[in-house]
């Protein structure tokens, strides 16, 4: 008995928001009573809205209420805790601060498990029974606890608001659309919600798609780092190999040299000495006879004189030259400025590889995706004028309006030779070479044959086998066909039909980076009749192919 009434108590002096004792109790107009900072917290949450409510009872205040300490509650739960009163056991069933309450429940107010949209009023787990066995009340439309049920209330009549204007795009009661309304477009709300619900299902669709776009997109971004990473890691490698190569070769090219002067030194040094050698004993031998000479000389007797001078040895002739002809400090100097020479010669090189070098390194480039443009206005942006080049055009054709226009002749045109003009086939190239992003467009008419319209590399054959020659017959053309009442896509000889209403002009779309190739028919709209993705290794050049009294003629955009 005595632990039941503790734990009434505990529920009497527990705070409604934090189920604790209260602390520094206050109370409200109202009469609740909640912990000071409990309930400051909570209308500090409610400071935007510009009224502040009561946790419980849901009144509201305008303005915020200036609290006071409820100094006979505090020193009741004081005294209260010295008996070992303790706060009551945690309810999970009672509505806190961010929960709606029920409607129904007096005292601790319950969670709502559900609101009604007829009743306008929330149910506790407890209350809601009635509207989940009565057969009225399981007609009205349960939704989950809601606290802006009095929004579904029409201002003006007081009355649920059922329907829905599409006129005035508002959700309104069925009085309104009998009265102001009634001559508005007005359907129920649920069928409006229907049909929103659609949309809303397409759009998420979209986003949807959109989302597993981009996750595409992030994943070939990660394999493009990686693979940046991987081919500069590469390049570095490969680079340092290299320059170390060169290194080792102008080591051992410099050690050879010095082998080679030092070789050479040893040979002439040799040479040297054996030759001073020579002459040294010459000079000793010289010498000699100079003595025996002064001897004789010096000898006072005349008859041993003339007795001794017959047995003179004759003086022989020297071997070698009395001079040298010596080049002053000029040995190997030559091979100094040999050397030097190739080093002026290595700083130019490196020079120009290096700016070369940094060049190509600029250029590398991550090629994001660029968004493909939609209307004509955003192709036009891209537009580039066509000329052709009057060396390429096969003889049965004839250019006229600025080199733009071509129309096959049944007589042969008198063009000179030249090696760059078809001759087996009816077609002719653009003057210079697109990259990068280009658009143009052709105008069609076509006659008993049929108009080509095409991109090409330029090493494409001109004569020889007419599959190497026919644009879209071979790997380096691509090629849309009209005969003024059908499409068809040509590359590689592969066939691909296109469904679409044929129109006289047609746009071409083409960004090179990317591996872009569109083919459009240009009206009112643009209509894509075939989209290439592939890789293009080199320049491509605008061409075009007409036959038996056909005209193709490169329009002016600008």
């Amino acid at each position: 008995m005595e632990q039941q009434e503790n734990k009434l108590d505990g529920e009497r002096f527990s705070c409604s928001i934090c189920l604790d004792l209260l602390k520094d109790p206050v109370t409200t107009v109202c009469g609740h009573s909640y912990c000071k900072s409990c309930i400051n917290t909570h209308w500090d949450k409610e400071e935007q809205r510009g009224s502040y409510s009561c946790p419980q009872c849901r009144q509201t205040f305008t303005p915020r209420p200036v609290l006071g300490k409820n100094t006979m509650l505090a020193d009741l739960v004081e005294e209260l805790k010295k008996t070992g009163l303790q706060a009551a056991p945690a309810d999970h069933c009672s509505a806190g601060p961010e929960d709606v309450a029920c409607d129904v429940c007096t005292g601790r107010k319950r969670k709502a498990l559900k609101s009604c949209l007829n009743c306008l009023a929330s149910y506790c787990e407890n209350h809601i029974q009635p509207h989940l066995q009565s057969a009225a009340l399981k007609k009205h439309k349960l939704v989950e606890p809601s606290e802006k049920l009095h929004e579904n209330i029409c201002s003006r009549h007081d009355k649920v608001m059922e329907m829905f204007c599409r006129t005035d795009q508002q959700c309104i009661c069925y009085l309104c659309s009998v009265e102001e309304h009634k001559d508005h477009d007005t359907v129920s709300a649920a069928a409006e919600r229907t049909e929103r619900q659609r949309e809303l299902g397409l759009r998420r669709q979209t986003i949807q798609q959109r989302v597993q776009d981009r996750e595409k997109d992030v994943k070939l971004l990660q394999q493009e780092e990686e693979a940046v990473n991987a081919s500069a890691d590469k390049a570095v490698e490969d680079s340092e190999e290299i320059f170390t190569e060169m290194i080792r070769l102008l080591e051992k090219r410099s050690s050879d040299v010095e082998q080679q002067i030092r070789s050479q030194q040893e040979t002439e040094v040799s040479r040297v000495r054996e030759l001073q050698e020579r002459l040294e004993q010459e000079i000793t031998e010289l010498k000699r006879k100079d003595q025996e000479l002064k001897q004789l000389s010096d000898t006072e007797d005349h008859n041993q004189f003339l007795h001794n001078y017959p047995s003179l040895s004759p003086l022989s002739e020297s071997t070698h030259s009395s001079s040298f002809s010596i080049r002053p400090l000029r040995y190997f100097e030559d091979v100094t400025a040999a050397v030097s020479e190739v080093r002026g010669r290595l700083q130019d090189i490196l020079s120009e590889t290096r700016t070369k070098i940094l060049q190509i390194v600029s250029q590398v480039d991550v090629l994001l995706r660029q968004p493909e443009p939609e209307t004509r206005a955003d192709f036009l942006k891209y537009s580039q004028e066509i000329t052709l080049d009057p060396n390429t055009v096969n003889r049965q054709l004839l250019l006229s309006e600025g080199n733009r226009k071509v129309t096959w002749m049944s007589r042969q045109q008198p063009y000179s030779n030249h090696r760059d003009r078809f001759t087996g086939c009816c077609q002719v190239l653009s003057r210079k070479s697109l990259t990068g992003r280009c658009y143009w467009e052709v105008e069609m008419k076509v006659g008993v044959g049929a108009v080509r319209v095409a991109v090409t590399y330029k090493n494409i054959s001109r004569a020889g086998s007419i599959d190497e020659c026919r644009f879209g017959f071979n790997d380096k053309s691509w090629m849309l066909y009209s005969n003024g009442n059908s499409y068809n896509f040509y590359y590689n000889s592969i066939e691909t039909p296109v469904s679409s209403p044929v129109f006289s002009r047609v746009g071409v779309y083409l960004d090179h980076r990317a591996g872009v190739l569109s083919f459009y028919s240009v009206s009112d709209t643009m209509t894509l009749l075939h989209r290439v993705q592939t890789t293009f290794t080199q320049p491509l050049y605008a061409g075009v192919r007409v036959s038996s009294g056909s005209i193709a003629e490169f329009c002016k955009l600008k």
